[in-house]
């Protein structure tokens, strides 16, 4: 047995966890799916990896690095499954929570939904202090409230306290001095303060994103406690790493005292994957998209970069972090189909999950699914399904459309059908908004497929769009492991620096360099060598009077006049690129400077693609233009560079495509499969 290093990524799912495992002896990368368990997601990470171990030869103590992503935080948000807290702000800004912004996202609604406030109003407290937006102290902070308030804290029995001061992006020292008096006088009681989560302007943003965080440490620190408890035992010499929203990874030291930075922790893995394989596969275009169990995530890839944004939200609630632009809806493979009072066949948001999962899977679900439903039509393989490990119930798929065949007046099989082409919809339409609101075009970019569910789905979708370019990467149904599988650690700071770019931006220089000094700090304590950091800029800028900003990536910390030349270039080609417009003759202002902080983790090589080799093929009645058609079934294995032209359906262990007809299918380099579209219909 070799003992070289093993690199294991997981990617925890609503219905399965997916593991990655990158053997440095060999660089072969395995693959493999495991239930997943809601109850504990460790349970189901440490089975899997056992399962990995025994499979593919390797003992538990060659674990170098174990890279996680999770949705244990956005799941405590989502099910308002929290600890009570309390906020801690400025005299007279008590009510920011329940005041939220009035922004309509439904603009038709004759009234407002605002999300539930996350702390009540008598758990808001203000103290004597005021900081100018020029970071002047107008106020001192008075101490003695600080202290006199800790005492109506512990009365309260509040587990988590957020200080979110006015205008402390810009001075924290106010922040900083009020959490000294608070951690000491509340031992127990979790601290999170503003300036060190989301040191940015707007005060409701800043303090939602401060008191998430104080609300999720308690619920995140359980977790990554019994978590590095269990792989302490188990899998002694791990380096263990979670995901963040950016894509890179942090240490558990850091996910348990910043978790608000885990809300887009497993969704990001795709995206990371995406602009990798957009380099790869040389296409720089590509819109991702992850279907497996529950959801449907989608992110862009544009010349070659995945769009960020500064700023997202869970539930509705906003989230002042950088972080990967993901959308994601309610579209999953055990996405649930119901018939609405209206008779109107509907598709999610609710689903089966895990447990008990669709009703194909024979755990106890009785209810008609998106996979019950691909089942039906022949799209999947009952028998093959998990590489033959976990059989699929057709007769139980079939019972389970009876009910809402019946509301519909259609047989099973029309059913199976409808739901497919409203899940299609769905899906598309996911996709259009992502383009468009960036003012792109879908027929300037390939679809690129993954998770367990998608494959089935993207050459309908693709249509729907008017798409020519299908991708399904190797590793299709566990690539969000597999983008994992590559991540760096990243620290993402900012400065806020509010005024006309030609004005202040040669002060930014400065800027940078304590930025930098503060990037370089946070690596050194992860422990990365100097040599594998790096420094990734942007600014935040908008025309004077604009009410928002855009993210202006930099190739370099250059603020001579030439570099700020440059950055206000990129800010209007980025503007009249999103919103069809440009204005060159008005003022350009910033608003912050940006840095991300990348620590680059050490990676084997790995192993080439192996090529197609020869297989048996099946021929099976699949449902598609007209009905059942009897069609191809071949391995994925099979497929080569000539190709295979539609109607077929390609298989593999985790997942399955169908290819409809006027669509070929041919091998890559890289051990993708490409489809492309060569007839309409």
């Amino acid at each position: 047995m070799s003992t070289a290093p093993i690199r294991i990524a997981v990617d925890i799912g609503g219905t399965f966890t997916d593991i990655e495992i990158l053997d440095a002896a060999t660089g072969e990368i395995h693959q493999m799916k495991t239930p997943s368990t809601p109850s504990d997601p460790s349970i189901g990470l440490l089975t899997g990896i056992r399962e990995a171990s025994e499979r593919f030869g390797f003992s538990l103590d060659q674990v170098q690095y174990l890279l996680h992503g999770t949705t244990i935080a956005t799941n405590a948000v989502l099910e308002r499954k929290l600890p009570l807290g309390a906020v801690v702000t400025t005299a007279g800004f008590e009510d920011v929570m329940q005041i939220g912004r009035h922004g309509r996202t439904d603009v038709y609604a004759i009234t407002a939904s605002p999300p539930p406030a996350l702390v009540k109003r008598r758990l808001s407290f203000g103290v004597p202090e005021r900081i100018g937006a020029d970071g002047r102290i107008i106020t001192a902070l008075d101490e003695a409230a600080v202290e006199a308030l800790a005492g109506a804290l512990i009365q309260s029995g509040v587990k988590s306290v957020a200080v979110c001061f006015l205008n402390a992006y810009a001075n924290a020292v106010h922040e900083r001095r009020a959490g000294e008096i608070l951690r000491a006088l509340l031992p127990g009681v979790e601290v999170s303060l503003s300036c060190d989560i989301s040191p940015e302007l707007r005060e409701y943003e800043r303090m939602s994103t401060t008191l998430l965080n104080a609300l999720l440490v308690p619920v995140v620190k359980t977790y990554t406690d019994r978590l590095a408890g269990k792989l302490k035992e188990e899998v002694p010499q791990t380096q263990v790493y979670l995901v963040q929203s950016n894509g890179g990874v942090a240490g558990l030291g850091k996910a348990g005292r910043e978790p608000a930075r885990l809300l887009l922790s497993g969704p990001s893995g795709g995206a990371a994957a995406a602009r990798r394989l957009s380099a790869a596969l040389d296409e720089p275009n590509l819109v991702a998209v992850d279907m497996g169990g529950t959801s449907f995530d989608v992110s862009v890839v544009h010349d070659g970069v995945v769009s960020m944004v500064n700023e997202g939200d869970v539930d509705g609630l906003p989230v002042r972090l950088p972080m990967i632009e993901m959308r994601t809806i309610g579209a999953g493979g055990g996405s649930i189909a119901w018939v609405d009072d209206g008779g109107r066949l509907r598709i999610g948001p609710h689903s089966a999950g895990a447990e008990p999962g669709p009703a194909c899977y024979g755990r106890g679900g009785e209810r008609l699914t998106v996979t019950d439903a691909n089942l039906l039509l022949g799209r999947l393989d009952g028998s093959s399904f998990m590489g033959g490990r976990m059989g699929l119930d057709r007769d139980a798929a079939g019972r389970a459309a009876v009910d809402v065949a019946g509301k519909l007046k259609l047989s099973p099989e029309e059913t199976a059908a409808g739901v497919i082409a409203v899940t299609n919809s769905s899906l598309a339409t996911a996709i259009r908004l992502s383009l468009f609101e960036k003012g792109m075009d879908p027929e300037d970019f390939a679809l690129l497929s993954f998770g367990g569910a998608g494959g089935v789905h993207a050459c309908e979708v693709a249509e729907e769009l008017g798409m020519n370019k299908v991708i399904f990467p190797a590793h299709a149904s566990t690539l969000s492991a597999w983008g994992i599988l590559w991540s760096d650690i990243t620290h993402d700071l900012a400065s806020t620096q509010i005024g006309l770019l030609a004005d202040i931006g040669p002060s930014l220089a400065d800027r940078a360099v304590a930025l930098a000094k503060d990037g370089d700090r946070l690596l050194a304590e992860d422990g990365v060598a100097a040599a594998n950091r790096a420094f990734e800029w942007a600014l935040d800028l908008r025309y004077q009077g604009q009410a928002f900003d855009l993210r202006v990536q930099l190739p370099e910390a250059d603020f001579s006049p030439e570099g700020i030349a440059r950055a206000a270039a990129a800010f209007h080609a980025l503007h009249r690129q999103r919103f069809s417009y440009d204005e060159p003759a008005v003022p350009v202002e910033v608003v912050a400077l940006r840095l991300s902080a990348v620590g680059r983790l050490a990676k084997p090589t790995p192993a080439p693609a192996t090529g197609a080799v020869a297989g048996a093929e099946q021929i099976r009645p699949v449902y598609g233009r007209g009905g059942f058609v009897e069609t191809r079934v071949v391995a994925r294995e099979a497929v080569t560079a000539e190709g295979v032209a539609g109607p077929a359906v390609v298989e593999e262990v985790y997942t399955a495509t169908y290819l409809p007809a006027g669509w070929t299918i041919r091998s890559h380099a890289t051990g993708a499969l490409v489809a492309e579209r060569t007839q309409r219909h």
